[in-house]
């Protein structure tokens, strides 16, 4: 007997669209897009975010009244949303983009696919989607874990290794799936290499009672102390190339390298690095996904976890520019992007 779909699972073509067709069937204009932010928020049924009352009335213009505390309350509220001055037909065909193409979209690439008046609001739209896919609360891995570090940067001539000039240290934890392949994917900025710094890695991202499969470096021991099993595979004197030891962590390093390289051009800010980190593992975790559109529907359902993000805390580094330098992202006066519904004859090239 053939085993029946999971009814709470989300399904394609009826929780979110098939294909590039079906999204723009389903989402012509900004109310059908409000309409399913509304759903997606509250699927069994409304729940005020300011005084979690559960009685409301939908109001004509899309919006909730909160019976208890007497608020008019949007979808968007307290979101990424929250009183944006983009229209959520933007905002969602941004976010097909960068789901639905296989290695993602660039700040530069969307500017020019959807024609925004300013590089700025692109970056911004692109960062706030970034910072929902980090959103805590994710499982932590579990099994046997490799576990190593990496540095990520351009090349400088000096120091190799681990405290190199101009590149980042980066940790990173992959399950391996037996008996071949790899699971899912955690990385994480980290200042250095000490027993301190990881062991909250471990701690945050894999679960207690792993085994984890590390290289010889010494500060593994201390950070794991009695919370995991550990597997050393110490490269001096192994005869083997640390890809060989460690497949899965060399692995994910090389891709997400080169995902920074071609998708991005390799133009990522340090202060910026975790968020691009987090926008890989949340692709490569769900690489396996038929349907392109779950990623959409699950960067959606991130989305309205994740509270405001004005632009000021987007821009963690924010330095006033000096004369004649532009700033990256560029802070020049904007207007917000138009709708992308829009109203045209019928076969304008015949005009």
């Amino acid at each position: 007997m053939a085993a029946t779909a999971d009814p709470h699972y989300p399904q394609a073509g009826k929780d979110y669209p098939r294909n590039y067709a079906e999204f723009l069937s389903w989402f012509p204009d900004d109310d059908a897009c409000l309409d399913y932010l509304d759903w997606l928020r509250w699927p069994t049924g409304f729940s005020c975010p300011h005084c979690l009352g559960g009685k409301g009335w939908r109001l004509g213009d899309g919006r909730w009244w909160c019976k208890a505390c007497r608020r008019r309350v949007s979808a968007t509220a307290g979101t990424i949303f929250h009183r944006t001055q983009t229209p959520p037909t933007v905002w969602f065909a941004s976010a097909w983009y960068m789901t639905t193409q296989k290695n993602g979209v660039s700040a530069k690439t969307l500017h020019r696919l959807l024609g925004f008046g300013s590089y700025q609001t692109a970056w911004a739209i692109l960062h706030r989607f970034r910072s929902a896919m980090g959103h805590l609360g994710r499982d932590r891995l579990s099994g046997n874990v490799e576990v190593d570090e990496t540095l990520i940067g351009g090349v400088h001539a000096g120091k190799r290794g681990r405290g190199a000039v101009g590149k980042v240290l980066v940790a990173v934890a992959v399950e391996q799936n037996q008996p071949k392949g790899f699971g899912r994917c955690r990385l994480q900025f980290i200042p250095n290499a000490e027993r301190k710094t990881l062991r909250t890695f471990l701690l945050n991202h894999i679960e207690p009672g792993s085994l984890l499969l590390t290289d010889g470096l010494s500060s593994y021991a201390g950070a794991i102390g009695s919370d995991y099993l550990q597997q050393s595979f110490p490269v001096k004197g192994s005869g083997k190339q640390a890809h060989e030891l460690l497949p899965g962590v060399h692995r994910v390093a090389s891709l997400v390298k080169r995902w920074l390289l071609g998708t991005h051009q390799g133009a990522v800010e340090v202060d910026h690095m975790q968020a691009y980190l987090d926008e890989f593992t949340f692709r490569f975790n769900r690489r396996s996904s038929r349907a392109r559109g779950m990623l959409f529907y699950r960067l959606l359902q991130r989305a309205l976890e994740k509270g405001p993000l004005p632009f000021h805390a987007l821009v963690v580094n924010h330095k006033p520019r000096k004369s004649g330098q532009p700033s990256n992202p560029p802070l020049s006066r904007h207007t917000a992007p138009p709708s992308l519904r829009v109203q045209t004859p019928a076969n304008p090239w015949r005009r």
